[in-house]
C-alpha cells in the first residue's frame, strides 16, 4: 500500500523527472485554464457550464490524491498528518477552488454565490506546477524578516509624506475650486502613488512647496521601492545555485 502511495505521490508532485507526472502536470494546467476562462467573459454559455464541470473532477480528483498522499511528503507518519492537512494553505485553496462548482450542481447554495472571486483562486494553483514561482514564493519565506523590514519602512514613509503634504498643500484647486486633498486618506492614496512611481495623474500637487515635496518623495521612493527586488533577486540566485546541488547529488546518488 505504502509503495502505491509513492508511485502516486511521484505522479502528482511536479518537477518529476516522470512521464506520466509531466502528463498529470499538463493536465492540471489545462484544467487550471478551462476553470479561470469563463471569468473573462460577462455572459456564460453552456461550454462554459461544460468547462467548470471539467475541471472541476480534475480539481477534486487531484485534492482527493493529495490528501492521500500527504503521508509520504511528510516528515511526521502519523493518522495526524492525515487531519492536518486540509487545514494547509494550499490544501485550502484547493477546496475554495471546487466550491464555485456547487453552484452549478446546486443553485440552492446560493451562500456560494461569491463564485466568481472564489473562482479566481485557482490561478493560485498555477504556482504548483510552474518552478520559477514556487522558487520565487520559497525566496519570500526565506527573506520575510528583510522584506517584512522594507515594507514597514515603506509605509511608515507613506505615512510621514502624506501628514506632510496634507498639511503643507493647502492651496485651492482651480480646477476643482476645493482643496487638493479633502481628507487624509486622499494623501496618503497620493503618498503611496509617488513613492511607487506609479504617478496616475488624479491627485498632485499644486503649490510650489508641495511640489517640491513630491520630487523628494519620488526620490525617496525609487530607492525603496528597488530595495525588494535586489533581496528577492539575490534570493532566487541562491535558491537556483542550491536546487542545481540538490540535482547534481541525486543524480550522483542514483
Amino acid at each position: 500500500m505504502i509503495k502505491i502511495l509513492e508511485k502516486i505521490n511521484v505522479v502528482i508532485e511536479p518537477y518529476k523527472d516522470d512521464k506520466i507526472s509531466r502528463i498529470y502536470d499538463w493536465i492540471m494546467l489545462v484544467a487550471i485554464f478551462i476553470g479561470v476562462f469563463p471569468l473573462m467573459f460577462r455572459t456564460q454559455c453552456k461550454l462554459f457550464w461544460f468547462f467548470d464541470i471539467l475541471s472541476c473532477l480534475c480539481f477534486v480528483a487531484d485534492y482527493i490524491l493529495r490528501w492521500i498522499t500527504c503521508g509520504v511528503r511528510s516528515k511526521r507518519k502519523t493518522w495526524l498528518t492525515y487531519v492536518i492537512y486540509p487545514f494547509t494553505p494550499m490544501a485550502i485553496i484547493d477546496m475554495l477552488s471546487i466550491l464555485p462548482t456547487v453552484t452549478v450542481l446546486a443553485p440552492a447554495f446560493k451562500i456560494v454565490r461569491v463564485s466568481r472571486l472564489l473562482k479566481i483562486l485557482r490561478v493560485v494553483k498555477v504556482i504548483r506546477y510552474f518552478e520559477s514561482l514556487e522558487m520565487i514564493i520559497a525566496v519570500i519565506r526565506k527573506q520575510q524578516r528583510i522584506l517584512c523590514t522594507v515594507l514597514s519602512l515603506s509605509v511608515f514613509y507613506i505615512f510621514i509624506t502624506a501628514i506632510i503634504m496634507f498639511n503643507a498643500e493647502e492651496d485651492i484647486n482651480p480646477q476643482t475650486g476645493d482643496f487638493l486633498f479633502h481628507n487624509f486618506f486622499d494623501a496618503f492614496y497620493w503618498a503611496a502613488c509617488t513613492l511607487t512611481t506609479v504617478g496616475y495623474g488624479d491627485l498632485y500637487p499644486i503649490s510650489n512647496i508641495g511640489r517640491i515635496i513630491s520630487v523628494i518623495s519620488s526620490m525617496v521612493g525609487i530607492a525603496i521601492i528597488a530595495l525588494p527586488s535586489g533581496v528577492i533577486t539575490a534570493g532566487y540566485l541562491d535558491e537556483l545555485r542550491e536546487r542545481k546541488k540538490t540535482e547534481v547529488k541525486e543524480q550522483q546518488e542514483k
